[in-house]
């Protein structure tokens, strides 16, 4: 059973469909951790186009889903409530491996530094526990 279902996380973060990239939160220590997941549909719009024939998962919109992870994170705090968290940046980043229709992502990302109101996380998106995608994102609350 998920910590927190998409209405839930409506609550914290101010995406909406089509661009809320997560499905749900199962671990959640508020500016320190975020575990969530996404369900990689077959019907997924961008599979239609990314590409015809041998549909895979943009490497883009993984790294977007990692954001949105760290989102929940980082305005989960009392104190961000209310608040949006733009990227600054986008350092490290690795694909691993490719990513599927029907292939489950699970989105992990851990504050490793915040100096109010700009933070830096580690990330990493895994199927299956196979590493997908590393990276560490930059953002700032506002």
């Amino acid at each position: 059973m998920p910590l927190l279902n998409k209405e839930q996380i409506k609550e914290i973060i101010p995406h909406r469909d089509p661009f809320l990239l997560i499905d749900e939160v199962e671990e959640l220590e508020p500016g320190v951790r975020c575990v969530a997941k996404k369900y990689l549909r077959p019907e997924e719009t961008w599979f239609q186009g990314h590409f015809p024939g041998a549909p895979v998962q943009p490497g883009v919109l993984t790294i977007e889903m990692l954001a949105q992870a760290g989102a929940v994170c980082s305005l989960s705090l009392p104190e961000n409530k209310g608040k949006i968290a733009f990227f600054t940046g986008i350092d490290k980043a690795r694909f691993r491996r490719k990513v599927l229709p029907g292939e489950t992502l699970t989105l992990e990302i851990e504050m490793i530094k915040v100096k109010r109101p700009i933070g830096i996380g580690k990330a990493t998106a895994y199927v299956d526990g196979e590493k997908a995608v590393t990276c560490e994102l930059s953002f700032a609350i506002g």
